[in-house]
């Protein structure tokens, strides 16, 4: 899976985003979502983002977060990222802040593939090296230009 083509284009990354908590952050990443689910408004998205939170938290440690539901009449898996200015408390199991988001969006029926497009987030965020480029990078398009050399590796 390309990490990359989930996002589209530099225009669903958020880099130095200010949100201060975690619902904050879920409010943020769900309006993004949204502008890519026309038919499925952001306050529907945030209350699936919230009801997968409260079957647990979706903090992957080494500060990153990856928020992610199932929505039903969703055609395709929709990815947006964030970047925070300043880490936030995510009640991750490592207890570190996170301060690098992924929202994920998939079918209702999207069985394997969720599966799949979770699986290469965390290996792709378990990586050092790559958390540490996502952190210096500037600006939306090094982002998207440091997730598409990724994806082609």
């Amino acid at each position: 899976m390309l990490i990359a083509a989930l996002l589209v284009d530099a225009t669903n990354i958020d880099c130095n985003n200010t949100a201060s908590s975690k619902k904050r952050i879920i409010e943020n990443i769900s309006k993004m979502l949204a502008i890519n689910t026309p038919k499925i408004g952001a306050e529907t998205i945030f209350k699936a983002l919230q009801e997968r939170e409260r079957l647990g938290s979706t903090g992957l440690g080494r500060g990153v977060a990856i928020p992610h539901a199932r929505i039903p009449g969703l055609t395709h898996t929709v990815a947006a990222m964030m970047t925070l200015e300043t880490p936030v408390n995510y009640e991750s199991a490592d207890k570190k802040p996170v301060d690098i988001v992924v929202g994920l969006l998939v079918p209702e029926e999207g069985g394997e593939h969720h599966l799949q497009h979770l699986a290469r987030l965390v290996t792709l965020f378990r990586e050092t090296k790559t958390c540490t480029a996502l952190r210096d990078a500037n600006n939306e398009e090094q982002v998207f230009e440091i997730l598409l050399s990724i994806d082609d590796d």
